[in-house]
């Protein structure tokens, strides 16, 4: 099998499809991987790396993708109004491995299946035990909370641990964490290791002792609601909008005192919930920080703005950076490239080293998107 990895082309995008340990590995199961010359650019990652992995390296995008059965991407291909076509270069009957925001982004499957590229959508991988290091959400959203707390104690104009001098008693920065997924899970374990006192809120009871072994001070609104909030995938559900009154009442005061806010909150396929209101962020105090790591998706903060750190009237900090782990570039294309191993050695058959898919599968199932000239997947249906 012929694999290609390309680089990214949208804007602040760092991260990489592959690595030199992954095209090792790929190479050790028969296949032959071609480059694209810079593509590990900005993960610190040279064409030699990974030609003395056994990858040979291609002038540009068109060479690169040139007899490949397999394309290997972080995200969606870009298309002719984005400024790139991208998926124009992708050959009809090759297979796209990739972010590609399905959900989301209907008309780009569409123009994928146009061009009869059969496409998984990395980010849909059913959330089973036996996908976990296949779930590029999982490991992309822990870097991201980790990143963070780490964005926010480099803003927040204090110390986070308590410090006892001479000089008198320095409190303990005061986090709340809203959101008790993987990337609120990290971030409520990174913010404990500095030091800070933690608290977390979450609409699903299943979460609280996660939290609390961790450290955290978990927030329960309505324990009965609370339970029945988590999807057979693991995500939260949309709640009401007597639930969502009655927690925002609930994390109001823990808001106005805390020193660090950090909003995780996201519904797959939905624009996500508003979490901190415009009179939250009003009651803060000066000096404070707040990092809202859904702004992609719509925000959870009032007054968050993609790619842009605000400055409100009374002098609290929102950072609303997107593509977060794409700030931790090296890190994040390892964790990212070995999803993609993990998930592709899945369709490799041994010994020949031929693409060899069990359509079946529920993996393939759950990821694969387009097939054939059609969209397929059934979330993307109509």
């Amino acid at each position: 099998m012929q694999i290609a990895v390309l680089k990214e082309r949208r804007p602040g995008e760092t991260r990489v499809a592959a690595t030199p340990d992954t095209v090792k590995k790929l190479a050790g199961l028969g296949c032959k991987i071609t480059v694209e010359a810079g593509a590990g650019a900005g993960a610190n990652i040279s064409d030699a790396d990974f030609k003395a992995a056994g990858a040979a390296i291609a002038a540009d995008a068109a060479s690169a993708v040139a007899g490949a059965d397999m394309v290997l991407k972080v995200q969606r291909p870009m298309s002719a109004d984005e400024g790139t076509d991208e998926v124009a270069t992708l050959k009809s009957g090759s297979y796209l491995m990739a972010g590609l925001n399905a959900l989301t982004m209907k008309p780009a499957m569409q123009a994928l299946a146009k061009q009869g590229v059969n496409a998984f959508a990395m980010e849909l991988m059913p959330r089973i035990s036996r996908a976990q290091a296949m779930d590029i959400l999982s490991s992309q959203s822990n870097l991201a909370g980790y990143k963070a707390v780490i964005d926010a104690a480099a803003t927040f104009g204090r110390a986070m641990p308590m410090m006892m001098t001479a000089a008198g008693t320095i409190a303990p920065a005061r986090v709340l964490v809203f959101g008790a997924g993987v990337a609120g899970l990290q971030a409520i374990a990174t913010a404990k290791r500095m030091g800070a006192v933690v608290y977390a809120t979450d609409v699903r009871y299943a979460v609280k002792e996660q939290v609390q072994s961790l450290g955290g001070k978990f927030i329960v609104v309505d324990e009965e609601k609370m339970k029945a909030a988590e999807t057979a995938g693991g995500y939260a559900k949309e709640m009401d909008e007597d639930f969502k009154r009655k927690q925002a009442e609930a994390v109001a005061a823990e808001v106005a005192k805390s020193d660090i806010v950090i909003t995780t909150a996201l519904i797959p396929g939905r624009k996500a919930p508003t979490l901190v209101s415009a009179e939250m962020v009003a009651s803060m105090k000066a000096g404070s920080v707040i990092v809202d790591l859904a702004v992609e998706s719509g925000g959870n903060v009032v007054g968050s703005e993609k790619d842009k750190v605000v400055i409100t009237a009374n002098g609290v900090t929102i950072m609303g950076h997107s593509n977060v782990p794409a700030r931790l570039a090296r890190d994040a294309s390892a964790l990212y490239a070995k999803n993609i191993l993990n998930f592709l050695s899945l369709m490799i058959e041994k010994g020949t080293g031929n693409l060899k898919i069990n359509f079946d599968d529920e993996l393939v199932k759950g990821t694969l998107v387009t097939k054939d000239g059609q969209v397929i997947h059934l979330s993307l249906a109509g």
